[in-house]
């Protein structure tokens, strides 16, 4: 597979984060929502896109949170939710056709992050940087 750069969100509600839990390959791990930046496509506007086909979420981008080098450039960004219905993502990823594993939007309490496999636990570690845990 070809590297492809992506946009990630971070998104923060009374004390948890918005992952998507994984479990692919007999593996569970759970990941920031986000995807590829199509042709055209800022980091930040893949990020709101992204947010909105796997969450069902609209969101605004507050704040750059940094880019991990994986299969291409990660770019992740704090956010917050400014409508739609979480979980309600209707994603190529749910597609029966399209799916590679199983897919789980959901909340987790920021201070388990660490104890979790999240992936890239450098934003874990920046998101701590950022608050009082």
């Amino acid at each position: 597979m070809l590297p492809r750069d992506r946009g990630s969100a971070v998104i923060i509600k009374e004390d948890k984060v918005a992952v998507i839990k994984r479990n692919r390959d007999d593996e569970e791990y759970y990941i920031f929502p986000g995807g590829g930046i199509e042709d055209g496509e800022s980091p930040e506007q893949a990020t709101i896109r992204e947010a909105l086909e796997e969450l069902g979420v609209h969101i605004e981008v507050i704040d750059y949170l940094g880019t991990v080098e994986f299969n291409g450039k990660q770019h992740y960004f704090l956010a917050k939710i400014v409508g739609g219905i979480f979980g309600s993502g209707k994603g190529e990823e749910y597609e029966e056709s399209r799916k590679r594993g199983q897919y789980e939007p959901m909340w987790i309490p920021i201070a388990k992050l660490d104890s979790l496999d999240v992936c890239p636990m450098e934003i874990v570690k920046n998101i701590y940087g950022r608050m009082e845990i």
